[in-house]
């Protein structure tokens, strides 16, 4: 999966920022749906798995530390159509770093705005290479040669 990361510590990746805009939360008769407080709840097409007061070693996915995984894509929904996939760790959310933080505290986050601005590390994008010399410097990552191929599964 993502490779081994303790939460707190730096993380050397490259990190794929998505914009999520979601949609409107529907019922079965085509109604907005509101929450409690009266605001209209939105729907971001994902599910997630995680967090540092979860036990990583009981992931049914063997994610290898307590960090925010994509577990689950709804098929056509707004996570399926800007990009994200499947296994991809959610580094950050409008700013929230969200290497150390609870499942709830994720799950809050996410639900917040209507827009998701993240950064994403994607098992299977090139880790960071140092150069050699006094003042290491990393690579740029050739973006031309990754093409993200989208991962779905059914809704329920």
């Amino acid at each position: 999966m993502a490779g081994q990361h303790n939460a707190g510590e730096p993380l050397e990746c490259y990190s794929i920022p998505i914009v999520l805009h979601k949609e409107p939360d529907r019922d079965q008769h085509g109604n907005p749906v509101y929450d409690q407080d009266g605001k209209q709840r939105f729907r971001c097409g994902f599910k997630i798995g995680g967090g540092i007061d979860q036990d990583n070693s009981k992931s049914p996915q063997g994610y290898p530390d307590k960090g925010i995984y994509v577990t689950f894509i709804y098929e056509n929904g707004p996570a399926a159509q800007c990009g994200l996939e499947v296994h991809d760790k959610i580094l950050q959310v409008n700013g929230h770093d969200m290497t150390v933080v609870t499942h709830k505290k994720a799950v809050d986050y996410i639900q917040r705005k209507p827009v998701l601005n993240m950064l994403v590390f994607r098992p299977g994008v090139p880790r960071l290479q140092k150069s050699g010399g006094p003042q290491a410097q990393f690579q740029a990552y050739p973006q031309q040669n990754y093409q993200p191929q989208p991962q779905y599964q059914r809704g329920y």
